[in-house]
């Protein structure tokens, strides 16, 4: 019988989709060069007037993966300034995700299924089992954005596919 494991059902989820949203952003790289585009077209596009624009989109998929890597392991989440305007500053950003994550001790993850877990604060305090956590609230927005990122790109002609978005596993 094989049994749980909450460090295989998230750290490679997330790095399996920044990898992707890595590689999607050198496409976008590739379709702005090529169709002789403003890059901040699609830096800047939302899909709706009340939605985060694309590199909003890639920065807050960012935080959920490197939130949740902390979290589950017990360690302090760390902080970084949304500043990125260009493809290759959202792709470093990528990059430094996923190596956070990467130096994050599967064994400091392993058993975090009922580890105490409060996210926000205020009147937006939450508070989760670790499990609780990973499969009702930080994957599903990990998801949310890293999917809306992608859809921002296809809406604006990038030739991008769901192979590029589920990438390599």
């Amino acid at each position: 019988m094989t049994t749980f494991s909450i460090y295989s059902a998230s750290i490679p989820a997330f790095k399996q989709i920044l990898n992707s949203l890595h590689t999607i952003l050198g496409k976008a790289e590739a379709h702005i060069a090529d169709k002789k585009i403003d890059p901040n077209a699609l830096l800047q596009y939302r899909l709706f007037p009340d939605m985060l624009p694309f590199t909003r989109q890639v920065q807050i998929a960012c935080d959920f993966a490197k939130g949740a890597a902390a979290r589950l392991g017990g360690l302090d989440v760390p902080s970084y300034d949304d500043k990125e305007v260009t493809f290759a500053e959202l792709k470093a950003r990528i990059e430094k995700t996923l190596a956070y994550i990467d130096s994050v001790p599967q064994d400091a993850i392993e058993g975090s299924e009922t580890r105490a877990i409060t996210t926000g604060s205020g009147e937006k305090t939450k508070h989760f089992t670790g499990q609780t956590y990973l499969f009702h609230y930080a994957l599903p927005h990990f998801y949310f954005h890293a999917t809306t990122a992608y859809d921002i790109l296809r809406h604006n002609g990038v030739e991008v596919g769901k192979k590029d978005y589920i990438g390599t596993y």
